[in-house]
């Protein structure tokens, strides 16, 4: 639907409000389907202002035309192949390598200090590459750009492949560390510029879902693998194979996104002026944003350890924690149902303050039914979360040209969830795990504290009542 921000008096329609407002006749001077300068029947769909700002707002007003008028039903199968499938694939190929690369390492004659390191090289390529992959999206499209990093991957897994030091193994690493930022913000935009924003958590949930299932099936892949081969390095070919696949379905799909063409592209603000304009989202909500991140990857550092601690066998514990993943698997689509139909705040901090409690509760762990009550806990709350923190994004951004913005809040991020593990691991050494479970879990507190203060700010509250972009 064609959407034009016009300026109006703030006596006409309160701030901030979400609420569907019928206006009488408006001048349009572009909406899609509509001639220049005619005056026809419209609707508008949200309102985003500051009494501060002089006084008036912004009113995003929808064509009543193109609302009702042979708007054809959106489906979520329409993005299927070109953005879930690619995800998968692409998912499932990294999720197969990553088990088997300190193993490798290893046989490379790697010590103990440097198969951490080695290990953490690919979150590291994410980090650096999220920024100006967000400039790359931005001047190539979504889809061109996720073409580019199934081969930039590639090259990398060649790379590791036919490595013969750590060194050597560790730099391949960190270019598919590289490729893996540029296609995950990718996907994340072309999401973002595809779906309606009726269905935009629904997707992202489902994009996240997969995600989580490619790296659940990708060490299972790499085993059946290697039981047929003894070198371990043939995992980095099995990587390569999903790649090529990602890329045959990339190159047969059509371009379903809605990104802006060449000229358009021009237009935009670049990546600094992007971060210096939004820098009080970035801060308050990217705040947020790497919290939940961190308390979600300290979530699968934690456990092992609290088994441990705890003295629990370990067939007990790989069971429980198998079966809390599947619990966080099962609610993906339930998330994007609750933040398209609720609002995106009912998903998010609950799933904040649960993971806050479990991980403040790791201290009653003491045998195999407490374990598997904490474990299923921490598993539901991660699962209502599944992709809150790309819907976030995806609603935050500017339109047109999301990018360059979802390269920054996708840092922010990934650097809590490089940051959690990091965090946890320092607390358990100092002072044991259930004084770094107490810590993460205030840091959870804090996070839903926030999420309530900032997510009606800049957040509608019903999605399905604002304008589709």
């Amino acid at each position: 639907m064609g959407a034009l921000i016009v300026r109006c008096g703030m006596g006409a329609v309160k701030a901030a409000t979400a609420r569907r407002v019928r206006s009488g006749v408006t001048n349009f001077t572009s909406c899609e389907g509509v001639s220049r300068g005619a005056r026809v029947p419209a609707l508008v769909l949200a309102c985003k202002g500051d009494r501060r700002a002089g006084g008036r707002a912004n009113l995003v007003v929808g064509c009543q035309r193109s609302v009702t008028e042979g708007k054809q039903p959106f489906e979520l199968k329409t993005v299927a192949l070109a953005a879930f499938g690619p995800t998968l694939l692409f998912a499932t190929g990294e999720g197969a390598i990553l088990p088997m690369i300190p193993l490798v390492a290893a046989d490379q004659g790697a010590g103990l200090g440097a198969l951490g390191l080695i290990a953490a090289m690919i979150m590291v390529g994410e980090l650096v590459g999220d920024l100006p992959s967000g400039a790359l999206v931005h001047r190539l499209g979504e889809r061109t750009a996720m073409i580019l990093a199934s081969l930039v991957s590639i090259a990398g897994l060649l790379g590791c492949y036919f490595s013969t030091n750590p060194w050597a193994l560790g730099a391949s690493v960190f270019l598919v560390g590289l490729a893996t930022a540029v296609f995950a913000l990718a996907r994340h935009a072309f999401i973002t510029t595809s779906v309606p924003l009726r269905f935009r958590a629904r997707a992202l949930s489902v994009l996240g879902g997969l995600f989580r299932a490619g790296y659940f099936i990708g060490p299972f892949v790499s085993s059946l693998v290697l039981a047929i081969s003894p070198d371990k390095r043939v995992v980095f070919l099995v990587h390569i194979g999903f790649a090529v696949a990602t890329l045959l379905l990339l190159l047969c799909t059509g371009d379903l996104s809605g990104a802006d063409d060449a000229g358009d592209r021009q237009t935009h603000d670049g990546l600094l002026s992007t971060m210096t304009r939004h820098r009080g989202v970035l801060l308050r909500m990217g705040t947020c944003a790497a919290l939940l991140g961190g308390l979600r990857a300290s979530r699968n550092v934690v456990l092992p350890v609290v088994a441990v601690a705890a003295g629990l066998p370990p067939s007990a514990t790989a069971l429980i924690i198998g079966i809390a993943g599947g619990v966080d698997f099962a609610l993906s689509y339930s998330s994007g149902q609750i933040m398209d139909r609720w609002g995106r705040l009912w998903a998010a901090a609950p799933s904040m303050t649960g993971l806050a409690i479990g991980h403040v509760l790791l201290f009653v762990v003491s045998d195999v039914p407490t374990f598997a009550a904490i474990a299923i806990l921490l598993g539901l709350a991660n699962g209502t979360s599944s992709g809150i923190i790309m819907t976030l994004g995806a609603d935050l951004a500017p339109h047109p040209g999301p990018a360059q913005f979802l390269g920054a809040w996708r840092f922010t991020g990934d650097f809590g969830q490089a940051a959690g593990p990091l965090i946890i691991s320092g607390l358990t050494a100092v002072a044991g795990v259930a004084v770094a479970g107490v810590g993460m879990g205030v840091l959870g507190f804090l996070g839903a504290g926030l999420l309530l203060r900032y997510t009606p700010r800049y957040v509608p509250k019903r999605p399905a009542l604002t304008a589709e972009r």
